[in-house]
């Protein structure tokens, strides 16, 4: 049986796709389109996720239990065929590691001579 460390670490490094929703999702819970938008405003447009991507991602992060479906909508004025996402415990596990994983990275590069550090 797996620890729940090596269930998270299996999953990284995390698809670029995958690490934009995670995070978008990481300030609560959002339907598709919306997260679409996050991740564009998060990244001054440099990432665009086009609807195949955005919802194949989505499927496959619900399939590894990172997010899930949930039927409360925040604004009851809002269109009842939306359907919203949010983090599961193990997406905010994922997440933080990545980040982690990523930070390490940025630490070892400007450790380097290359980019004017020692």
């Amino acid at each position: 049986m797996r620890t729940r460390d090596e269930k998270i670490e299996r999953l990284l490094p995390l698809k670029a796709a995958w690490f934009h929703i995670l995070l978008a999702l990481g300030d609560g819970s959002r339907h598709g389109y919306a997260i679409r938008t996050e991740v564009e405003e998060r990244t001054q447009g440099r990432v665009r996720l086009w609807p195949a991507t955005l919802y194949g991602s989505i499927w496959e992060l619900a399939a590894a239990a990172l997010i899930e479906e949930h039927d409360t909508e925040p604004d009851p004025a809002d269109d009842p065929r939306r359907r919203y996402y949010r983090l599961t415990g193990l997406g905010k596990r994922v997440l933080a590691a990545e980040v982690a994983r990523m930070q390490a990275l940025v630490d070892a590069a400007r450790s380097t001579r290359a980019l004017g550090q020692t």
